[in-house]
């Protein structure tokens, strides 16, 4: 028998959805279609199966058609279905409602379904899709209500370059995880947020990995260098002077922080060395009183090649190949001994000569390399300016690696490049940078060193020969020429102590003569003086003897004498060679005796690659004649800077 659909009028929802059909259902139309035995049976066909299933307990579907229509629903069941299924015009006003508030909120979630979460969603219970929701706890309250502190993760610090917004969805414990409990502020919080959590995490780490000094010094500096670079005048216009002048202008990209401001409020750092006319203090012989202070700086990127204390104030300048100038406060004292003030870096050129103007009311600083041009520091502005090019004689200053800037800070001397014939020395006026006068000299290899008089008024410059020849600045010409006994190669040279007469070689009392094979002449003036004071100055080599006899040969190194010092007093006279370790002795004036207690065998120095003498700033009060302590600085190969206190 074919099948058959009955439509119940009585059911609209049944006719509207019906059940999901089952293959042959049976049905019991006895028990089914009761209502329907009182109909005429002659408009209702009955059909058979054709496999015998008819009669009692048979499988009939019967098909009742109506065509009066459908029956209109009631008020009661439209209501219910519109609560139960929603109905098209409310449905699209909630999409418009959805999508004006996403509009302005400015957020839009996008999420790709994919067919496996929809048969995931599909699996689960009704009763598993919904949650009754009573509120957030009181301890997550608490934490989301608590603002989020941006500065707390360094005032300094950029803002991310991304954030995520998933890290104030996610929620962390604190109190599961044990190594986590560390982090909670109290010991009832528990959860928090993922935003927080990571600013936690962070500041935790900064906690135990403080940020190191070295890096808060370089963000200050460049942040200063940055506010200093903004506020200067612009205007890079390279001034030029006649014939005789240098080609000078701002060098583009290096300024640094003015030192005045480093020094703001600090009287101790300005204690003038011209207040320490103290009664004179004699060191005795053979035994030193020398003790060691804490390194002053190092290990640095490389070598000490220059070391120069300031004239007036405790201030040690160094520098070398990596670039950078440093300025140092002396200082050995704790809790900070020895403070760095400040430093700059001028790209690509590695520094082999640096010194402070000698004058106090002059805030200047000169640094040159081996190149065409040399840098001038102002610390009172922080500028740096540049300046190459002697007119005039770029032939002969191929380079200005080495200069000496006069005691009295008139002039600079720079070591010129030509050795054919001899050597030169140009000489600059210290303040316009203008050429002044040239002292040539008769040597073969050229020039190996050459000093300023302490008066300023003339140059001792020595040959590579052994020739050592006296220039007068005031007449423009050589005074006299005499020989270093025994001299081999000189190499080094170095003027100290009072000879009593002013206006006479510049009134230096001691020479000291290095050379290659390690032997240190010392020559007193003082004799020369004596034995020239009653001839005329226009005598012969100005009464000086062409081969003057040491006062004392010193043969304690044997490599090459690649340093000499004296003590600003001109008591103690350094001398170093920086081709074998340790190679430094101390000798003592006016006997020439080497100090026997010091350096000992255990004393750590390496290969010295620069001396220099100053005074530390004085401890006591600031209206006393004492002197502050003898600082003897050395700087060595591994990029330390070591030092000494010498005690009278």
């Amino acid at each position: 028998m074919a099948p058959i659909t009955v439509l119940d009028r009585q059911n609209p929802t049944d006719a509207l959805f019906p059940p999901e059909k089952t293959p042959n259902t049976s049905l019991d139309l006895a028990a089914s279609f009761e209502r329907f035995e009182s109909e005429d049976e002659d408009d209702s066909d009955e059909v058979d199966d054709g496999e015998g299933n008819g009669g009692e307990g048979s499988d009939v579907e019967m098909i009742v058609e109506d065509d009066s229509g459908p029956e209109e629903k009631s008020d009661g069941e439209m209501e219910l279905e519109k609560l139960v299924f929603g109905d098209q015009t409310g449905f699209r006003e909630r999409v418009k409602e959805h999508g004006q508030k996403e509009r302005t909120a400015g957020k839009a979630d996008i999420v790709e379904e994919q067919g496996d979460e929809d048969d995931a969603m599909g699996a689960l219970d009704d009763a598993q899709l919904f949650y009754m929701d009573s509120g957030p706890s009181a301890k997550i309250t608490s934490n989301l209500n608590k603002p989020y502190d941006e500065g707390s993760e360094g005032s300094d610090s950029n803002a991310p370059a991304w954030e995520d917004s998933d890290d104030d969805r996610v929620m962390v414990s604190l109190a599961s995880n044990p190594r986590m409990r560390k982090l909670r502020n109290h010991e009832d919080e528990d959860v928090i947020t993922g935003r927080e959590y990571s600013r936690r995490i962070r500041k935790h780490f900064q906690r135990i990995n403080p940020t190191p000094e070295w890096e808060k010094t370089a963000r200050r500096i460049a942040k200063e260098n940055s506010r200093a670079s903004a506020s200067q005048y612009p205007g890079d216009d390279h001034s030029s002077d006649s014939d005789g002048g240098m080609d000078m202008g701002n060098d583009e990209g290096l300024s640094a922080q003015p030192l005045a401001k480093l020094l703001k409020d600090s009287e101790a750092l300005t204690r003038r060395a011209e207040a320490r006319p103290g009664t004179r203090r004699t060191l005795r012989p053979e035994v030193i009183d020398i003790q060691p202070i804490k390194d002053i700086a190092g290990p640095l990127p490389s070598a000490i090649n220059s070391l120069s204390f300031h004239p007036n104030y405790p201030f040690l300048l160094s520098s070398g190949p990596d670039s950078t100038l440093r300025i140092h406060h002396i200082h050995p004292q704790p809790p900070n001994p020895n403070p760095l003030l400040t430093s700059l870096h001028v790209k690509h050129t590695p520094l082999t000569t640096t010194a402070f103007h000698p004058s106090a009311s002059d805030p200047r600083i000169f640094l040159s390399s081996r190149r065409r041009y040399f840098h001038i520091w102002n610390l009172a502005t922080g500028t740096v300016e540049k300046v190459s090019r002697v007119y005039g004689h770029e032939e002969e200053q191929r380079t200005m690696e080495r200069f000496e800037i006069s005691p009295d800070g008139k002039m600079i001397a720079l070591l010129g490049s030509v050795k054919k014939g001899g050597g030169v020395v140009n000489v600059l006026d210290a303040h316009t940078l203008q050429w002044v006068a040239q002292a040539r000299i008769e040597s073969r290899g050229g020039v190996a060193d050459f000093k300023w008089w302490s008066d300023g008024q003339g140059l001792c410059i020595a040959g590579k020969g052994g020739e050592i020849s006296e220039w007068s600045l005031a007449k423009g010409e050589l005074l006299a020429r005499w020989a270093d006994e025994g001299a081999v190669g000189t190499t080094v040279i170095s003027l100290g102590g009072k000879s009593g007469r002013k206006g006479w070689l510049g009134g230096d009392r001691w020479i000291a003569v290095g050379s290659s094979s390690g032997i240190v002449n010392i020559y007193d003036r003082r004799a020369w003086s004596s034995a020239s004071s009653g001839k005329e100055s226009s005598e012969e080599n100005h009464g000086i003897p062409t081969a003057p006899k040491p006062t004392k040969v010193l043969d304690q190194l044997v490599t090459p004498t690649s340093h000499l010092a004296f003590s600003p007093d001109g008591q103690i006279l350094a001398m170093s060679s920086r081709w074998k370790r340790n190679a430094f002795r101390l000798v003592h004036l006016p006997s020439c005796t080497v100090f026997k207690n010091w350096p000992t065998q255990n004393t750590p120095m390496g290969r010295i690659t620069s001396v220099a003498w100053g005074y530390a700033e004085r401890t006591g009060d600031a209206t006393s004649n004492e002197e502050g302590e003898l600082i003897l600085a050395i700087g060595n190969e591994q990029g330390k800077i070591k030092g000494w206190v010498v005690r009278y």
